[in-house]
This record gives C-alpha cells, sequence and structure tokens, in this order.
C-alpha cells in the first residue's frame, strides 16, 4: 500500500488514537470501525461509549463530550463526514481539493488542514468563514486549535526552514501573532486549556519552549535531553496548566512542571522558595556562573528539567499523551497506536517515576465490542455533500443556503498580512468555491452543544 501522506502507522494496520479536548473520552478507529471510550474510571475499566462498523479510518475528532464527530477515511481522504454518533447519522460531508491531513475541533470552529491551506468553518453551521491559503508546505497537518472559546486562536508552521510559528484567530478571522519558536522547523504545538499559552518542540526535539499566544513572549524553556536529538510527537498541557507532557519516538515520556510562581520570582530577582536539589539549584547555579561561561552552556542551566517520566517498553511507537484527574487522582494517560492505553500515578516528588497502574488492550476491547448496526445514513438538515477548493461534489450550479458557503461564491481573494512580515493568500465568506444547500437543523444544534455529561466522566486539572 502507497503510504499515506508519511503516515506508516496507517499503512501498518495500527490503531489511531486520540483525545478529546478536555480529555474525557478517548477515540479509537480501527480496520474494522471506530470507538469512543469514557475516561471516568480508567483506573480500573476503559467504559464504551459507542462503537460501530466503519471504513478504516485515520482521522476521528469527538467534539467535547458532545455527540459531533468529525471522521475522515482512508477510502475517501479528501472527505471530511460530521456525524452525530447517538443518532447513528451523518450530518454533512464536505470534499475538498486535496487530501485532509488534520481537522480540529472547539465550540466556535472546526478548522481543516490541508498541505498548503487550513479552511475555517463556524461550528454551528459548518458554513466556510475564512480560508488561509499558500501557507508554507506543511505535509504531516501540523496545526493547533485552541479549546478556548474566548481565546480561539489557531497556530500553524510560517516557515519550512525554521521553527516560526504563526498565532491567527479564528474568531475575528485575523493575524494574532508570530513567534520564532524555534531556529529548525516545528514538530509539535500545542494551546494551553485558556489558549493563553502555545507549547512547541523543533525537530531537533531537545528543548520545549512555552509562550504567550497573546504577545509571543517567552514563558517556559523545558530541557527534554542532551545526548540525543528525536522526533517530539505529542504535546499535551493538563486542564489546570500547572503540568506539561510530551513524547517522542524514544521509550521515554516525560512531564514537565511549569511553576509560575517561581518564574515570577525569578523575574523580580527574589529566591525561589522552591527544594534546593530542584529548579532553584539550576536558576542560582545559571546566575553563578553566568559570566563564566559561554551562552550555550548557560542557556543549559537555566533550562527546566522534567519534573517526572515514565520508560515505556519500547521505542519507535507513536503515542499520544495527556494528563487528568481521575477520580480526584491525577492521572498520565499513554494512549499508542500499537493498542494500548496505559494509565500512570503522578508522584508528587520531583524527579520520582511514574507507577503503572493499568494497561488496557484497545484491540481486546474492540474485539469484544457490541456492535450497534446502521441503517441507511440520514442527514440532520445540513447539505450532505459540499465540495470545497474544486473537488468532485456538488455542482457549482446548486443555490446553498445555510449550510457549508451559500450559493457558489467563490469568495474575494485578499493577502493578509502576518506579523513578522510574511503573508499567506485568505478568503473569506464562501470560502473559496464551496457550495451547497440545506440548513442548520436542531438535531446538528444539539449535538454541537453536547447532550447530557457522560456518567462518571473524569473531572480535569
Amino acid at each position: 500500500m502507497m503510504s499515506l501522506l508519511g503516515r506508516p502507522d496507517v499503512d501498518a494496520g495500527e490503531v489511531f488514537v486520540n483525545f478529546n479536548q478536555n480529555i474525557t473520552s478517548l477515540a479509537v478507529a480501527t480496520s474494522g470501525g471506530y470507538s469512543l471510550y469514557s475516561l471516568g474510571s480508567v483506573d480500573s475499566t476503559l467504559d464504551k461509549i459507542y462503537h460501530t462498523k466503519s471504513d478504516e479510518l485515520f482521522l476521528i475528532e469527538r467534539l467535547f463530550e458532545s455527540s459531533l464527530v468529525a471522521i475522515v477515511s482512508q477510502r475517501a481522504p479528501r472527505k471530511l463526514k460530521v456525524c452525530h454518533f447517538k443518532k447513528q447519522s451523518e450530518i454533512c460531508n464536505y470534499s475538498y481539493a486535496n487530501t485532509i491531513l488534520a481537522v480540529k475541533l472547539n465550540r466556535e470552529r472546526l478548522i481543516v488542514c490541508l498541505e498548503e491551506s487550513l479552511y475555517i468553518h463556524n461550528i454551528q453551521d459548518m458554513k466556510v468563514v475564512h480560508t488561509i491559503r499558500d501557507t508554507p508546505c506543511n505535509p504531516l497537518g501540523l496545526c493547533a486549535l485552541s479549546s478556548s472559546s474566548e481565546h480561539c486562536y489557531l497556530a500553524y508552521p510560517g516557515s519550512v526552514t525554521s521553527g516560526e510559528v504563526q498565532i491567527f484567530d479564528a474568531i475575528n478571522l485575523h493575524a494574532k501573532t508570530m513567534i520564532p519558536a524555534h531556529d529548525t522547523p516545528l514538530a509539535a504545538i500545542a494551546f494551553s486549556p485558556s489558549g493563553t499559552e502555545i507549547a512547541t518542540a523543533s525537530e531537533r526535539g531537545t528543548v520545549i519552549r512555552v509562550f504567550s499566544s497573546q504577545d509571543g513572549s517567552r514563558l517556559f524553556e523545558l530541557r527534554r535531553g542532551l545526548k540525543r536529538c528525536v522526533s517530539i510527537v505529542s504535546l499535551s498541557f493538563s486542564n489546570c496548566s500547572e503540568y506539561l507532557v510530551s513524547s517522542s519516538n524514544t521509550e521515554t515520556v516525560h512531564i514537565f512542571r511549569l511553576d509560575r510562581s517561581a518564574a515570577e520570582t525569578a523575574d523580580h530577582g527574589k529566591q525561589s522558595t522552591d527544594d534546593w536539589m530542584g529548579y532553584s539549584f539550576f536558576r542560582f547555579l545559571s546566575k553563578t556562573v553566568t559570566s563564566y561561561l559561554p551562552t550555550q552552556v548557560t542557556d543549559v542551566f537555566s533550562q527546566g528539567r522534567a519534573f517526572a517520566s515514565v520508560s515505556l517498553p519500547e521505542a519507535g511507537v507513536r503515542r499520544m499523551c495527556a494528563i487528568a484527574t481521575i477520580q480526584k487522582q491525577l492521572r498520565l494517560l499513554i494512549a499508542s497506536q500499537d493498542g494500548y492505553l496505559y494509565v500512570y500515578s503522578i508522584p508528587s516528588i520531583e524527579g520520582a517515576e511514574c507507577q503503572l497502574i493499568k494497561r488496557h488492550d484497545l484491540r481486546l476491547e474492540d474485539h469484544y465490542a457490541m456492535d450497534i448496526k446502521v441503517d441507511s445514513p440520514q442527514t440532520l438538515g445540513l447539505n450532505s455533500g459540499v465540495s470545497i477548493g474544486g473537488a468532485a461534489g456538488v455542482p457549482p450550479s446548486v443555490a446553498g443556503a445555510g449550510a457549508g458557503a451559500s450559493g457558489s461564491a467563490d469568495g474575494k481573494s485578499t493577502a493578509t498580512d502576518k506579523p513578522g512580515g510574511s503573508s499567506s493568500s485568505t478568503s473569506g465568506g464562501g470560502g473559496g468555491g464551496a457550495s451547497g444547500s440545506g440548513s442548520a437543523g436542531a438535531s446538528y444544534a444539539s449535538a454541537v452543544k453536547g447532550d447530557e455529561p457522560v456518567a462518571g466522566g473524569p473531572s480535569t486539572t
């Protein structure tokens, strides 16, 4: 099989795993279908919310605890389907000119990332409200969308030669700021839950940085390692933004503690109250020897070290990580694409290893899943076949209203100036050639707003 967008995990038949925005559920897609799990009692059991047979998927995103899921299949990698899984119905589908590389959701926006463009949909009616065109080549679909509605920011690479991050205001539809985060190209980016901070890692993988997404100022610099360069796969903040977890192509997962009180104290020249052998030791040493050592060496001493770590059985496995509070206990969750979900406790002492509590076999869980038979798909009021960017779909002559983009509006193309001097072609309104028909229905609105919360869902930290 031809490699799909540099995704050897898909070609190898491994599972696709993904946490929702507030780490209350896990989506798992295999060759036989997809399942959604509640994480409320993950210390002991993995509670299945939903399972169905479907085409083999390589992207699935659930909107918080709602019934809305966005999926992309290997059979039709240019088509996005938005479904109401509790009603077992397809709400709408959109086709794009090129393969969909990533889909991101929050309660205001749905983002579709192609290799050289980004489409911003209003999630309430799926209308394309803005298109960012001619972005730097992004073959892995690297992008991030804040889960916050108040600071609804979109981040994506601004360069193919350096680690430049472009921050775009997805509500007001204008460039927010540009952050020169790294010297080498980006490998991973993630927003804090509030959307006010963004974590970045480059292809070199030795240093992780945290910036303000509002003014681009650097807040933290964290060193993952000294000995070797790695490929960072996953970055994730805890919901309280006190911790940041990273995974890579190595067997080690690192947890960093973002000690804002200590950082503020250092900024004001006061003595930190941290444990002497903790971060304060490195700050003290950095200040003492700054005038005697080269800048590169001084930077190493000033960088934060991992608060805790986990050593997994083998390297080379793609893993998604998250931190949540499960039944009032802080937990590290590691979902791997070889089909396992690991649950670890997080120690209270810096430098200690996390302890394994439970390992769930996701393939086994799916093997014994109760299949839900779906009759012919129903649409729920939105247009069910929209073509974007010239892909095959609803003919342009079809009049549209409410769904997708209305009529056959091409959207006037403009040039949006980005901070830092770079620019990309953007279009608003019709989304650049989208057409369709239909209007938003009550069922779709209820799916976006979310049904009743999943019983026993975890609290978040």
